[in-house]
């Protein structure tokens, strides 16, 4: 059987060490997204947007989640859309 791949894109906004921005990779992980890594101390702009915010995540073009992720609503944040 072969796995099919959804059409998402994701992109997680981190800083080094931020435990919660490794499980929120881990969930985006688990339901089949290949999150793009944005360290946010690499840019000032970000940095000021998002200092004590991170994780932050960001699904097909919209901020979805900050802190953690809800998998319930990632979910259904998918199936809306659809592989």
């Amino acid at each position: 059987m072969t796995a099919v791949m959804t059409q998402h894109t994701a992109i997680i906004y981190t800083r080094t060490g931020c435990h919660l921005c490794e499980e929120a990779e881990q969930v985006l992980l688990r339901h089949g997204l290949r999150p793009q890594r944005i360290n946010i101390d690499a840019n000032m702009t970000l940095r000021q947007r998002y200092h004590q915010c991170v994780p932050v995540v960001w699904i097909d073009g919209k901020e979805r989640f900050r802190g953690r992720v809800n998998e319930v609503l990632l979910s259904r944040i998918l199936a809306e859309k659809g592989p």
